[in-house]
């Protein structure tokens, strides 16, 4: 009898189990409304810290009949910090980090006495944080069906709206099982089938930070990768309604090596008593409770002491970076030059990885990918270096959905090649 009990209770907490799991990845099995029936479907693919380069130093099958087929940009330059988050969130609403307030990995907001980690689900799921509307809650609200697995801001019920499929990020999940349900997305009727979905692969960033960029860990990540946008490619052909799919790959930043050159250590320089520091290695914020004359003294004892990097106030930082302003910024930028490294305190140095990311959006190794393919996309065109906020508007024309608000993407510079619709 105790161990019939048992049984009892094991298989409600598995039951249990799989409910949550069903909620999490589907909010309702909703259908399209009528306008969006004979909408195209567009498939938005994250190769996170998949550097603009990559595609010469191996094999990439996958990418090569994407360039051949469709359009392919010869980098993609991302916005400032050029870190994760930040950069998918301007991918995704085609703004800047100030006005969308994803303004880095992890972040303080003075007014609610928190913190935003990349790391921390509590904060990643909460919509409030995100301050920009993200395109597959327009798409949602237009009656447009979406699904997502992975992308920054699809956990988040931003503005009380989630995609009506999505994943909480699990990084154990392989990367042909996410193909495999993107791909079983791809074959629902109609009626209900998601018109945006997004798919995300953190394989080649985990590898840069892990061996370096170029490392054969890091090539063997990039092949991988490739493999599965293989995959991908093939299982859409083999839809009945694969002449209506679009295929867009992007990267929200590149990859570099750290220079045989000395940490500069903060500690060393400045009081750091009482400060907080978000220190990644190529940059550092310092946050000083908006104490602009503390702040002063910090830049000017970085600055005269630092041969490789620099140190800015809020304002300063070079204009071609677009930074604009917000209340989630820190009172110092601490940037290093490109392959040098700045550290909090000397305890930091353990921290250190191969390969890093999180300097200046100008430094080419910092730049990603872009690939797009579909009915609309003259094949073989390619594009000089564009923006990632320059993604979104090329996305909004394909699914004909109206961007809710300014953006800061420029819609000749990818869209203005898409074909008339319906030609």
């Amino acid at each position: 009898m105790a161990k019939a009990l048992v049984l009892t209770l094991s298989a409600r907490i598995f039951l249990a189990a799989l409910s949550v799991v069903a909620l999490a990845s589907c909010r309702s099995v909703t259908s399209n409304a009528p306008a969006h029936l004979t909408a195209p479907t567009v498939v938005l693919v994250s190769l996170d810290g998949f550097r603009w380069d990559y595609p010469r130093a191996t094999t990439t099958p996958a990418l090569d009949r994407l360039a051949r087929e469709g359009m392919s940009a010869e980098a993609l330059r991302p916005v400032f910090p050029t870190l994760t988050f930040p950069n998918h969130f301007s991918i995704a609403t085609g703004v800047l980090p100030w006005r969308h307030g994803i303004v880095a990995n992890r972040f303080p907001d003075a007014e609610r006495q928190r913190w935003y980690s990349m790391g921390d689900r509590s904060a990643v799921e909460d919509g409030t944080w995100y301050l920009a509307e993200p395109i597959w809650v327009t798409a949602e609200k237009a009656g447009m069906r979406t699904a997502a697995y992975y992308f920054v801001g699809t956990e988040a019920d931003i503005g009380g709206v989630r995609p009506s499929r999505w994943r909480s990020f699990d990084a154990s999940v392989p990367d042909r099982a996410r193909v495999s349900q993107v791909l079983d997305w791809l074959d629902e009727p109609g009626t209900t089938r998601p018109r945006l979905l997004t798919l995300y692969f953190e394989t080649v960033d985990n590898a840069g930070h892990a061996s370096g960029p170029g490392s054969p860990v890091t090539l063997d990540a990039i092949r991988q990768v490739d493999r599965q946008l293989g995959s991908l490619l093939d299982g859409i052909d083999a839809l009945p309604h694969s002449d209506e799919v679009y295929v867009v790959v992007v990267s929200d930043h590149g990859q570099a090596g750290y220079r045989e050159h000395p940490p500069f250590v903060l500690e060393h320089w400045v009081d750091l008593d009482d400060a907080k520091v978000v220190s990644g290695g190529p940059y550092a914020w310092i946050y000083l409770e908006r104490d602009r004359g503390r702040a002063e003294v910090m830049r000017e004892s970085i600055n005269r002491n630092w041969d490789c990097g620099r140190a800015y106030l809020p304002g300063e930082l070079p204009v071609e970076w677009s930074t604009g302003t917000s209340d989630r910024y820190p009172d110092v930028f601490v940037q290093a030059d490109g392959g040098c490294e700045v550290l909090a305190r000397e305890s930091d140095w353990k921290k250190r990885t191969a390969g890093d990311h999180g300097w200046s959006p100008d430094l080419p190794e910092m730049h990603g990918i872009f690939y797009a393919k579909g009915p609309r996309i003259e094949p073989g065109t390619t594009t000089a270096v564009t923006n990632v906020t320059d993604v979104y508007p090329l996305l909004m024309d394909i699914l004909g959905l109206e961007a809710p608000g300014p953006i800061d993407g420029d819609p000749a510079a990818l869209a203005a090649y898409l074909q008339p619709a319906g030609k």
